[in-house]
Parts: structure tokens; C-alpha cells; sequence
């Protein structure tokens, strides 16, 4: 569904739109993630942007990656932390995050409740990279950082 053929889509459920899929995050054994759901909410070639609502379940995680695209991202559910280029941020309700291209991400849910946010993309953007046995030793060369990467 475009946004030019529908112009409201009403709140169905906990964090569900009418019309709208709750999908896979990725296909199993694409990337190493743990309990995320993906929505597209608007995906419109008049707007070259999709907007999606990702959710993290309790002790779920993102696929650690980077890509050309940005992502701008509004906590809309629960608590988490995510990792942005070598630093990790807590994250809590209306926390805004904007991921800049080339940069290694990851979101995470705290173990007690899910983690959801609104992400913001363009429409064409390119393939996630995953880190390779050398990106993955400089990520874990920061303390932090290597406590808190899933992969």
C-alpha cells in the first residue's frame, strides 16, 4: 500500500497499523539478529523516503552493519541502547538517533521490555555490509563497545 493510495492508516493494535504487514526483519540466517519484527508504514516514490517501525523484543537485537544510506531513527517504545560508529548511547522513549553513512550500528532491547522506533530511509539505498574478522577487532579495541556488539 502506497501512501497515494491510502491517506490515513489507523493504529490497529500495540504498535500495529491497519493494512500494514508485520514481517521478518530480515530472512533467517541473512545476518546474525535476534527478535525483530519490521513494518513499512509508507513506502511511496513521491516521497523517496520509507518510513518503517522496527521492534526489538526483551533481549533482542539489530544486525550489526553499515551502509551508503542514513538512517534517522525516534524511539516510540520502551528502553534499549544502540551503537553508533564507536559509541553506545542509552536510549529512551522520543530519543532521537541519526546514523550517518558508513557508520556501524546496532540496536538493542533491555531484557525486561521491547524496544521500538520509527526509522527513516530513503526509498533506493544499498545492501547492509557486515563486519569481517578485522572490523569486528577494532569495533572490540573500545571496552564498551565490545560488551556491547551481537554478532
Amino acid at each position: 500500500m502506497t501512501s497515494s493510495n491510502v491517506k490515513a492508516k489507523r493504529a490497529a493494535r500495540e504498535y500495529t497499523w491497519e493494512g500494514v504487514e508485520v514481517r521478518a526483519y530480515k530472512s533467517e540466517g541473512a545476518a546474525p539478529f535476534k527478535d525483530v519484527t519490521r513494518q513499512v508504514l509508507f513506502d511511496d516514490p513521491h516521497l523517496a523516503a520509507q518510513w518503517r517501525y522496527f521492534e526489538v523484543a526483551p533481549g533482542g537485537h539489530t544486525t550489526l552493519e553499515r551502509h551508503q544510506h542514513v538512517h534517522a531513527v525516534m524511539v516510540i517504545r520502551g528502553r534499549g541502547a544502540c551503537l553508533v560508529g564507536n559509541e553506545v548511547f542509552p536510549l529512551e522513549l522520543h530519543d532521537l538517533v541519526y546514523v550517518p553513512p558508513l557508520t556501524w550500528h546496532q540496536f538493542r532491547a533491555t531484557l525486561h521490555e521491547p524496544l521500538g522506533f520509527l526509522c527513516l530511509v530513503n526509498t533506493e539505498r544499498d545492501r547492509p555490509e557486515l563486519p569481517g574478522p578485522e572490523e569486528l577487532e577494532q569495533l572490540r579495541a573500545n571496552p564498551q563497545v565490545a560488551a556491547f556488539i551481537r554478532v
